[in-house]
């Protein structure tokens, strides 16, 4: 059965959402010119039809941590549970089971070597049937965090995005401290980035003066973002490509600015590996990737080979939901 697809009004909550995920309802209705109650019906049908949440989501690279992507070729009876056990992690972002369901891909933000080693060097090496680990550090973003794709649907009028983006965080100076108070409420937020601050209050033990501090600390930081996890479908986007491009070093920065203005473009970073720049792109169909391929990408200058493999089943997406992804945990926990 299809997706019941969107309307206007849908797409224009969602990119609000996107450029501030914690803004009032009463703010996001006043922009968009509709009723308060307009707004949270929408909110609460959107949860269901399109698997709408706000969730609060931390810059690890504001804190001085790295992030990573994972390629695990597994043999096709164990792709299922090695993705859940690893979606089930704290420190995984995204899992996905691409290449026909041999292959895992994971980006996960480890909180220390210790944890990336025992991850990378441990577990997974210790997991039965998996036939390949090729990990990947992520060097440097030009689009994604706080960059989602929805702020490229272009449902808002430039007033309406002015009236509802944030101020930027400035350029790190160095990396952030947060103390075990922060980090609690980055791990609430991180299950629902519009719990409210007497909900904060209640969940930390702090009073709701210092964790409206440590909120406005956290974000005027940069370490502190909103992102908005959905389902692709309702918006038209069936197909998700994940490409592995190997472009020569001199070019790697222009391709990678030129990468995060495609419309198509959910996420692009330049990483280690013999393809030194990866990217996460919608399309409505494999048409539309063939000529995304052929038109798009076979324009970049200094491109010398591609490789991309389709995402078939997302498993993680931000957060972790089991009632959405079959499969059992496995040892790579």
């Amino acid at each position: 059965m299809n997706p019941r697809p969107l309307d206007a009004l849908d797409l224009r909550l969602l990119q609000a959402l996107q450029l501030d995920g914690r803004a009032p309802f009463s703010r996001i209705a006043q922009v968009l010119g509709v009723s308060d109650q307009t707004v949270a019906r929408r909110f609460r049908r959107l949860r269901t039809t399109a698997g709408l949440r706000v969730l609060g989501m931390t810059d690890d690279s504001r804190l001085g941590r790295s992030s990573w992507i994972v390629r695990l070729g597994c043999t096709p009876d164990v792709a299922d549970r090695l993705a859940a056990a690893l979606a089930a992690r704290p420190d995984t972002l995204y899992v996905g089971l691409v290449s026909g369901g041999t292959e895992v891909m994971c980006a996960m933000r480890p909180r220390s070597r210790q944890e990336r080693d025992d991850l990378l060097l441990g577990r997974l090496r210790r997991t039965p049937r998996i036939t390949s680990v090729t990990a990947h550090c992520l060097l440097h973003h030009f689009y994604g965090g706080s960059l989602g794709w929805l702020t490229k649907i272009n449902a808002l009028t430039p007033d309406q995005t002015a009236a509802l983006c944030p101020p930027p965080a400035p350029p790190a100076a160095g990396p952030v401290r947060v103390d075990e108070d922060d980090e609690r409420l980055l791990g609430l937020l991180r299950e629902d980035g519009r719990a409210t601050l007497t909900e904060l209050q209640h969940a930390t033990g702090l009073t709701e003066s210092v964790v409206t501090r440590r909120l406005e600390r956290l974000r005027t930081t940069g370490v502190l973002y909103f992102d908005v996890q959905h389902d692709t479908e309702p918006l038209g986007q069936e197909v998700e490509a994940m490409h592995w491009l190997t472009v020569e070093p001199a070019a790697l920065a222009a391709a990678g600015r030129a990468l995060a203005a495609h419309p198509e473009v959910r996420f692009a970073a330049a990483t280690t590996g013999t393809a030194n720049l990866v990217a996460a792109t919608l399309h409505a169909g494999p048409a539309d990737l063939y000529v995304y391929l052929s038109e798009r990408v076979g324009a970049l200058d200094g491109v010398r080979a591609a490789e991309t493999v389709l995402t078939l089943r997302q498993v993680k997406q931000l957060t972790y939901e089991r009632s959405r992804t079959p499969g059992n945990p496995g040892t790579a926990r």
